[in-house]
């Protein structure tokens, strides 16, 4: 079975070309669920797309952080749809933080995967 390197590859070359804009700072109310903050600066990679039709979300940990560090594949009762939002820069910590505030018992959830520290393939 594959490490998934080459996901992560291809992962890393969108990133590369595309823009990273952050649309909702960590901290900022979700628009409709003002009593749920987001934990980390959010946003999407500009000019792709997603399987809701707009732009790949993004979770970014550190400041202006780029590396692909790990992907969050979510599922939206309400909407019917699923899709994968990207992690940027994001420790461990702050993965489980983002799956925590994607976790709305009943009608959202996410799975966060991991990329493997190179290397480290056959762990």
């Amino acid at each position: 079975m594959s490490d998934g390197e080459p996901f992560w590859n291809v992962l890393d070359a969108l990133v590369a070309a595309s823009e990273v804009v952050v649309e909702r700072p960590a901290g900022s109310p979700h628009p409709r669920y003002p009593d749920s903050t987001y934990p980390l600066d959010y946003g999407c990679l500009r000019g792709t797309r997603s399987s809701d039709g707009a732009d790949i979300d993004v979770f970014v940990g550190r400041p202006g952080a780029r590396d692909v560090t790990g992907i969050v594949a979510t599922v939206d009762a309400v909407k019917r749809d699923a899709e994968v939002k990207v992690l940027l820069g994001c420790t461990p910590a702050q993965a489980d933080a983002v799956r925590a505030f994607l976790d709305w018992p009943g009608s959202f959830g996410g799975v966060v995967t991991l990329r493997k520290p190179a290397g480290r393939a056959g762990d």
